[in-house]
């Protein structure tokens, strides 16, 4: 188990139940990062004393600093600070719970350090998937998912040899427009897409859940994470959540792992592995889950996940061009300002519209990030 954490992006869901696992277990909480969030920073540093607390910006970090006052906190800015916070010699782990690109730099940074990732930041390897994972095979340092379907492949995956398998399964609950029609979607609200039916998570996830978004960048986590061709990454729609995902083998077995939706779950696991220890979230009962179903999902309707094996098919920096131009259409959803099939017509567009370089490194990543950003905010404003 690790003894000591960097928590970027405290803040937000992952953040505070990483802060409530760490707490459980009894684990010492080195730094914390977070945007804006002043007030609940302020409560997190006062109750976890973190060597250091970094915000977003200046005005955040002063008015933090400021109240912190007297208490041995440190406060930093920017992404200097998030630099520093994932490469503080006093943790070995780092937790990775940032949204977006945001998040690639100082994992990279991380991975330099030698230190364990918990990795919740799935833009990081849709993004730069091949150089964080080679990088991380050179520097030896360890990389554990923390989303829920691909801890559960982390799981099956324990003991096997890569040519045992012959398919990863994520699985989908479907999200709350599962079995709409399009003419139906076209009137869907941001409040509806705010309302997933099992999860309990931040805004951009669940709208990339209801788009169906979150599983293509989800197929593309797992061909990084596993070394698997897209053909090797099948998705189902399991609407009840009990199963986060399976990995078939060679020989046609299946190992499934099932559990409750409860984040704390594949997060605590990241950071006790290869222990296994008593958890504060609630445990699944077989006999009252009711029954399990599976489907296919609807690439037709929700066409976002076609866009994601596009991306994976154009190969070199075009899954940094999808996940850039749908960060950015996401946010002009949550404000209300397009309707829900505008943000698959952007990153459509934004696919389109640049090019992809052939050697993804970390500046080609970069530049494709902020011109798939360019253009859906130019076809926005046109």
């Amino acid at each position: 188990m690790v003894s000591c954490i960097s928590l970027l992006g405290s803040t937000g869901s992952i953040g505070r139940q990483t802060l409530e696992v760490a707490k459980s277990l009894g684990i010492r909480v080195a730094a914390l990062t977070a945007n804006r969030s002043v007030d609940l920073m302020e409560q997190q540093c006062r109750e976890f004393l973190p060597e250091l607390a970094v915000m977003g910006d200046e005005a955040a970090a002063q008015e933090l600093s400021r109240r912190l006052a007297g208490l041995s906190v440190r406060v930093t800015v920017g992404m200097d600070g998030l630099m520093e916070a994932a490469t503080l010699p006093c943790a070995d782990t780092v937790v990775t719970a940032v949204m977006g690109m945001v998040g690639l730099r100082p994992t990279l940074a991380a991975i330099e350090a030698k230190k364990r990732i918990a990795l919740a930041n799935k833009e990081t390897l849709v993004c730069a998937g091949e150089l964080v994972m080679r990088r991380a095979k050179e520097c030896g340092a360890q990389i554990i998912p923390v989303d829920s379907e691909h801890s559960a492949i982390f799981q099956c995956l324990a003991g096997a040899e890569h040519k045992q398998v012959k398919r990863l399964i994520l699985t989908a609950s479907g999200g709350p427009f599962y079995g709409m029609s399009r003419e139906e979607l076209e009137q869907v609200t941001c409040r509806q897409a705010l309302k997933h039916p099992n999860w309990a998570m931040g805004a951009k996830i669940t709208i990339d859940s209801a788009s169906m978004m979150n599983k293509g960048l989800e197929l593309i986590e797992a061909m990084r994470l596993y070394d698997l061709p897209m053909e090797q990454v099948d998705i189902v729609v399991h609407r009840q959540s009990i199963i986060h995902s399976l990995v078939e083998f060679c020989d046609g077995a299946m190992l499934a792992q099932l559990g409750t939706a409860d984040m704390r779950i594949p997060i605590q696991l990241a950071l006790t592995w290869p222990d296994r220890m008593d958890c504060i979230a609630p445990k699944l009962d077989l006999l009252t889950c009711g029954d399990l179903t599976f489907a296919a999902p609807d690439e037709k309707n929700f066409p976002c996940l076609t866009l994601a094996r596009q991306a994976v098919l154009a190969g070199g920096t075009a899954c940094a061009v999808l996940n850039g131009a749908n960060e950015v259409a996401v946010s002009l959803f949550l404000q209300e300002k397009i309707g829900f099939y505008g943000i698959s017509d952007l990153v459509s567009a934004a696919l389109d519209a640049v090019d992809s370089a052939v050697e993804p490194t970390l500046e080609a990543v970069l530049a494709a990030d902020r011109a798939a950003r360019r253009v859906v905010n130019e076809r926005f404003g046109g």
